[in-house]
């Protein structure tokens, strides 16, 4: 019976403790340097046009907002419903004022 028990006890208490290395970290390091150094040289290139260099720097920080909430906010570990949905709400608001001033001044 305490050997049952004791093995319970260890397992549950390694289901609760989940220990994470510094692996992921280094991945998320490395992917938001590669990144930063993509947006860099698309600006220093010079030779690219101006609406490509754009739509690059802002797609490289699309993904790099995303790199940095799951490696380093770890937004994609269990328990962080709220927080990603007061950021999906801010995002709609903030994309919904911006269509809306849009709007208001071209038309």
């Amino acid at each position: 019976m305490s050997s049952n028990h004791d093995h319970a006890a260890s397992s549950e208490v390694t289901k609760r403790h989940k220990v994470e290395g510094p692996q992921k970290h280094i991945v998320g390091f490395i992917l938001s340097l590669a990144l930063t150094i993509i947006a860099f040289a698309a600006v220093a290139a010079g030779e690219i046009n101006a609406t490509f260099t754009y739509i690059i720097l802002v797609g490289m920080a699309v993904v790099q907002v995303f790199i940095q909430m799951a490696f380093w906010m770890h937004m994609k570990d269990r328990g962080h419903l709220f927080p990603i949905i007061g950021i999906i709400s801010g995002a709609v608001v903030v994309f919904t004022m911006v269509i809306m001033a849009l709007y208001w001044v071209w038309w």
